[in-house]
This record gives C-alpha cells, sequence and structure tokens, in this order.
C-alpha cells in the first residue's frame, strides 16, 4: 500500500511522530468524549459544573495554542511535545482519581494546557522535518490521526462497560508510554538563539494581514469538521432511529482516510498541489451537508428503510472526509511559508487561536440552529447553515488565492515566490522583516 511506503520512507523522527499522533488520538478520544457522562452520572455533579469542568479544558487549550508554538520557536519542538505528553499525562491520572471540584478543574486547565503544548509543536517539528514533503507528510499526519481517533472510541466504549477510572489509567498508561518514547526516541532539533522579544513575535505574525485572512478564511475548516460529533451523529440517529449509527459514520470515515488520504495529496500535488485545491477541499465538506437534507425530519422509519437512509447520512460523511483530506494537508503546509522559519511555532500557535476562535462562534450559531429547527420544525435550518458556512468560506479563500495573496510554492534557487505589490489584502505592507533580527540570513516572508 502507497501509505504503509510513505510511511517507511519517513525519517525515523516522522515515523516517530506519526505513532505518537495515533496514541494521542487514541488516548484523548477513549476519554474526553465520555467525560461528560462520568462527571454528571457518576459524581453527580449539576449541569452547570459538568459545562464548567469541560469549557475550562477547551479555553485554555485555545487560548493557549500561541505559548506551545513559541515556545516551540524557542526552546525546540522536541522539548514542547515531550511536556505537552507529561501534562497530559499528570491531567488523566488526576481524572482518575479526583473527586473533588478543583482536582477535576485543575485536571481540564492541564490537559487543555498539554494540547496547547502538544499540537502546535508536532506540527512545527513536522514542517521543519519534512522539507519539501510538507503536504505528503500532513496527510499521512491525518491518517494516524483520524485512526487513532476511531480506535480510542471504540475502545472507550468497551472500558467504560467497566468504569470510567479504568478507562481514564488506560489512557493515562498510553501516554506514560509516549512520553517515555518520545524522549528517548526523537532525535533533537538545534535551536537558534532568539533575540526578538515574544511580543514583537506575536505582532508581526499578527501584522501580516495575508495570514490573518488566511486563518479567517478557513474557519470553517473546523466548524463543519466538529460537526462530525456533533450534527451528523444526531441526524443519523434520528433519520435510522439507530443509536449506533455514529459509529458507523466514524468508522466509514476513518477507513475511507486510510485508504484514498495518500492517494489524493500525492494526486493533487501533481495537479499544482497547495493553494489551488484548499477552496475545493472547503466547499466539498459543505455539501456533505446536502444529502442529510433528502431524510432529515422524516418520520421514524420503518425497518425497510433504516438502510438507505443510513447510505443517505454516510454519503454526507464521507463527502465532509474526503473535502478534509483535500484540504487539511495544503493548509498546514500553507501555514509556516506566510513567514521567517524561525516563527513557524508561532504561527501554527497563532493560526489555531485565531482560526479556532472564528470557529468557536460558528459552532454556537450551529448549536443555535439545531435548537431553532426542533422549536419551528424547520429540520433542514442546520443543515443548511453548515452548507452556507461551507461555501462562503470556499469562495474567501478562492478570492484569496485569485489576489495572489497566499504564499507561492519556493522558486529553481529555493527562495520563495512572494505575491506581488499592489495585489490582495497585504498589499499595504510585508509580512516581516527580510532579516532575522539577529542577522542570521533567513527566508524572506512570504
Amino acid at each position: 500500500m502507497r501509505t504503509l511506503r510513505a510511511v517507511r520512507e519517513s525519517p525515523l523522527a516522522l515515523r516517530l511522530l506519526f505513532i505518537n499522533q495515533f496514541g494521542v488520538d487514541i488516548g484523548f478520544y477513549l476519554l474526553i468524549p465520555f467525560l461528560a457522562a462520568y462527571l454528571k452520572e457518576d459524581l453527580g455533579l449539576s449541569a452547570a459544573l459538568v459545562g464548567l469542568v469541560l469549557s475550562v479544558r477547551n479555553l485554555s487549550q485555545q487560548g493557549l495554542f500561541v505559548l506551545g508554538g513559541t515556545a516551540s520557536d524557542r526552546v525546540g519542538a522536541r522539548t514542547v511535545i515531550i511536556a505537552g505528553c507529561a501534562l497530559r499525562t499528570v491531567a488523566f491520572a488526576l481524572l482518575a482519581f479526583g473527586y473533588c471540584r478543583p482536582l477535576l478543574l485543575g485536571a481540564s486547565v492541564l490537559c487543555g494546557l498539554a494540547g496547547a503544548l502538544f499540537y502546535p509543536a508536532v506540527r512545527t517539528y513536522v514542517a521543519q522535518e519534512a522539507g519539501e514533503r510538507k503536504t505528503e507528510v500532513f496527510a499521512l499526519l491525518n491518517v494516524f490521526s483520524t485512526s487513532g481517533s476511531l480506535v480510542g472510541l471504540l475502545l472507550g466504549g468497551l472500558l467504560l462497560l467497566t468504569d470510567f477510572r479504568v478507562a481514564a489509567l488506560v489512557t493515562t498508561g498510553v501516554f506514560t508510554a509516549l512520553t517515555v518514547a518520545q524522549a528517548l526516541a526523537l532525535p533533537p532539533r538545534r535551536v537558534a538563539a532568539v533575540r526578538e522579544t515574544v511580543l514583537r513575535g506575536w505582532r508581526e505574525v499578527l501584522g501580516n494581514r495575508r495570514f490573518v485572512c488566511f486563518c479567517s478564511a478557513t474557519a470553517s475548516l473546523f466548524i463543519l469538521e466538529n460537526q462530525l460529533y456533533v450534527l451528523l451523529p444526531d441526524g443519523a440517529r434520528q433519520a435510522s432511529g439507530w443509536g449506533g449509527s455514529a459509529g458507523l459514520l466514524l468508522a466509514s470515515g476513518a477507513v475511507a482516510t486510510l485508504l484514498f488520504q495518500f492517494r489524493i495529496t500525492r494526486t493533487l500535488e501533481r495537479r499544482g498541489g497547495g493553494a489551488r485545491w484548499v477552496a475545493a477541499g472547503i466547499a466539498l465538506m459543505g455539501l456533505g451537508f446536502v444529502p442529510p437534507l433528502l431524510v432529515c425530519g422524516a418520520e421514524p422509519p420503518e425497518s425497510h428503510e433504516v438502510v438507505p437512509r443510513l447510505l443517505v447520512m454516510t454519503t454526507g460523511s464521507l463527502l465532509l472526509y474526503f473535502g478534509g483530506m483535500v484540504a487539511y494537508p495544503s493548509v498546514m503546509e500553507l501555514i509556516p511559508r506566510f513567514g521567517r522559519e524561525r516563527l513557524t511555532g508561532t504561527y501554527f500557535g497563532l493560526f489555531y487561536v485565531l482560526s479556532g476562535t472564528t470557529a468557536a462562534g460558528g459552532n454556537a450559531v450551529v448549536g443555535w440552529a439545531m435548537d431553532l429547527a426542533d422549536r419551528t420544525r424547520r429540520p433542514w435550518l442546520p443543515w443548511l447553515t453548515c452548507l452556507f458556512f461551507g461555501l462562503a468560506s470556499a469562495l474567501a479563500v478562492t478570492w484569496l488565492y485569485r489576489a495572489r495573496a497566499l504564499p507561492s510554492r519556493p522558486g529553481p534557487a529555493g527562495r520563495p515566490r512572494v505575491p506581488r505589490p499592489g495585489r490582495g489584502p497585504d498589499a499595504a505592507g510585508p509580512a516581516g522583516p527580510a532579516r532575522a533580527p539577529d542577522d542570521v540570513q533567513e527566508s524572506p516572508p512570504r
């Protein structure tokens, strides 16, 4: 299989990160999706406190991504990866033994902080290690991430037949093994001395208007992806009357990603790759919400209608997955090319902060549309909302591409091609200085 061959041909460091990503997603999805039920049913917390614990985890992760990215630039991505795995080990151990509110809140903060350290650090290490194969390597990372999330959900469902604390202890063991493995085997990378302040680096990235516009334009990627765990499972259960339909959607998507992600990425790379296909991928994700319109709001199914309705819902989820396979690797590959190599981690961190903040608002809109659909008997409303988000985002990315506001691939001499002045949303100023503050020659801003 091409995917396995590409993994074998990758450097040892990248193979370790693939395995690490697989393990991280197993551990995360083994526990977190079932946390709310445990807090409410087993520990007897009120709905408000459950919401507080979950919100603290999410906010601490989304808001602190920039710290993980900046730390990767300054102390090295390897150190930050190990720290993120170690913190998540402590967090899940606290969830296994914590019964009081302060411990639970502390575990939520540590879990969010761990994710904020780990995710931008891994992407920074990959971007630095992959060279010209960035898009393909990010595609492989997506394969391992998706596969790990499915395995984690399946294992979590089985372990919870015993006790939540068993699942938490297993997850703690997974992250302990990952921490030790990274500390022993992940090769270190040389980190150049940085003389500029952290705030100056943040100002440079936030002052790159092309990058900020890109973050806003691609936020729907995260809004729509989140519906794999919210809107689509809910719609599948209503359409089919089968509680296991959500697992079917996730399993079919994971298998499709394993079989087609690398093949799709290589095909698109031969046809221009990079920025050219981001808009098409997001548009395809939006179109994934069209098939459910055929069955949403229908009467409870007869026995002979269950399979056809499940096929309709599975078609929608597969379109969403295939759109993500097209867009995600190219988005990840574009991010570090917006600015200087020394700020790669900061760019990844602020990308997650900016796009995640926008996506949080979009997810709230989708939730409001779901509630309004129930009250007003307009079952099509949330599906059309997601379709709108996808198409609007695709149009925004298309405009950036046609305005030459997105970075191009490096030219033959290894130097990046810069959009011509006077074109695109960043025409008023450059993305950053042409030389690093410590006079070490680097690639100019893109």
